[in-house]
């Protein structure tokens, strides 16, 4: 036997090694709802999980479960058909609507967005629908300071639109991503005048309808809607609470649409399969234009990363009460959709970790955070200034009486609890600190943060 036979045989050798080793990493379906069980009922109990989750492969549920109630008063408990707010994950629907009315010619991603809205300021006359797809318009939209008393309530369109106009941008279109909804709340208005349709009956006609899914829609506070969750507010070791009344209709095209798991795996199909959109719109939806952090780009209504070594397409929310994230692994034909009806619910961190469990990778169990004590002099070096970049922004750390205190920009001070000398939890909210001694740096760790789930902090002061 020639050289270039043992080569032969040596390279089949390898292949048939690492194909075997491949497959033996892939959990089969069973062993992913062994583990999803698992980890699940730890994430109730320790981190009072309470929502839906749904794993699929090759477009089909593995794993479709509730946990929790989806309202405490009446005892009706979270289960696949379970009705939630999907807060920003509504994004990608508005989204999706642009690109059917791109392919139908009624409007083009390129087009200056003025041409589509009455009475456009002089502004935004270079803004253009991409960047208004891409969130590097500008625009900053209402803060909660100029609502006022009128906050949480819904604020008449013209009115919106009214004080919006009249605001300088923060810059220059294409400049540079910043995450700000105005952006999706103009793309609802450029829906209804291109299409002679409201943004709900347009969705409904165009995507609910279509694909089956019958216990999706926009959000009408007349409407009943059988199944649907109550947001709840509630930390470990805390009872469950009500949670002030906020009228979603305000969130509009960028957060107003309810879901299911089991809806949104018919839309994940959809997507996968060019049942709505062509391969060309949807591959659009799912490229980059700018980074939000480094590593991870958003898209049109999704952003996009590596995750395990697999490209991700997915997107979170968080409205008062809802905290959902929808994951999609195109290559791999996998989607992870975890919906909570408590704002606490961490769905992010969840998201990952049953993705993790999918694809054979490493992940953490939760486990109760204990409190240990630490000399006020040992904390005396942490006490500063620390500043982020993605997004902007800065927690101030001080000492009070004895205790370490957090305070993220104009917010509230928060008390520190160390798990060692350099780790700490707030019981607040799912967020750990870690400072790093050697840089004088800060990674704080959001559990409830599906944009940014972690922030890398330098001291500044």
């Amino acid at each position: 036997m020639n050289i270039y036979k043992y080569q032969i045989l040596f390279l089949a050798f390898v292949c048939l090694f690492v194909s075997t080793a491949s497959a033996q990493k892939s959990p089969s379906n069973q062993q992913i709802k062994t583990k999803v069980d698992e980890y699940m009922k730890v994430a109730v109990e320790h981190e009072r999980f309470i929502g839906t989750i749904l794993i699929a492969k090759d477009g089909k549920a593995i794993v479709s479960k509730g946990y929790g109630m989806a309202n405490v008063e009446f005892d009706a408990p979270n289960n696949p058909n379970t009705v939630f707010r999907l807060a920003s994950v509504t994004k990608q629907f508005t989204a999706a609507a642009i690109m059917i009315l791109q392919e139908r010619g009624k409007l083009n991603v390129n087009d200056l967005a003025c041409k589509h809205l009455a009475e456009c300021p002089a502004t935004w006359q270079a803004i253009t629908i991409h960047h208004l797809l891409t969130n590097t318009h500008g625009i900053s939209g209402v803060s909660a300071a100029e609502i006022g008393a009128l906050r949480g309530l819904p604020i008449p369109h013209d009115q919106w639109y009214e004080t919006t106009s009249k605001k300088p941008l923060e810059y220059a279109p294409g400049e540079k991503f910043k995450y700000l909804t105005s952006g999706y709340t103009l793309l609802g208005y450029i829906i209804e005048r291109a299409s002679g349709k409201s943004y709900g009956d347009f969705l409904q006609e165009n995507i609910f309808t279509p694909l089956g899914m019958k216990r999706s829609g926009y959000e009408d506070p007349l409407r009943i809607i059988k199944n649907r969750a109550t947001g709840y507010d509630q930390l470990p070791g805390n009872p469950i609470t009500n949670l002030p009344y906020r009228e979603i209709v305000r969130m509009y095209s960028s957060g107003g649409v309810y879901s299911t798991t089991e809806d949104l795996l018919l839309w994940s199909n959809a997507i996968s399969t060019g049942k709505i959109l062509s391969k060309k719109s949807v591959e659009a939806m799912f490229t980059p234009f700018r980074e939000m952090y480094p590593g991870t780009g958003y898209a049109y209504g999704f952003w996009s990363n590596q995750q395990f070594g697999r490209r991700r397409i997915a997107h979170g929310g968080n409205a008062t009460g809802f905290i959902t994230y929808f994951a999609y692994y195109p290559e791999d034909r996998v989607t992870v959709i975890v919906l909570s009806n408590n704002q606490r619910g961490s769905s992010g961190k969840i998201n990952d970790v049953l993705s993790a469990i999918t694809f054979g990778e490493k992940y953490e169990i939760p486990k109760e955070r204990k409190a240990i004590s630490v000399a006020p002099s040992a904390l005396e070096k942490y006490i500063g200034e620390y500043e982020y970049q993605y997004p902007p922004g800065k927690f101030t750390i001080s000492l009070e009486n004895g205790k370490l205190m957090a305070q993220r920009n104009a917010e509230s001070k928060t008390e520190m609890f160390a798990e060692s000398e350099n780790k700490f939890f707030l019981r607040t909210e799912d967020i750990q600190f870690t400072f790093i001694k050697e840089t004088s740096g800060l990674i704080i760790d959001q559990g409830d943060g599906t944009l940014f789930p972690v922030l890398k902090a330098q001291k500044v002061k």
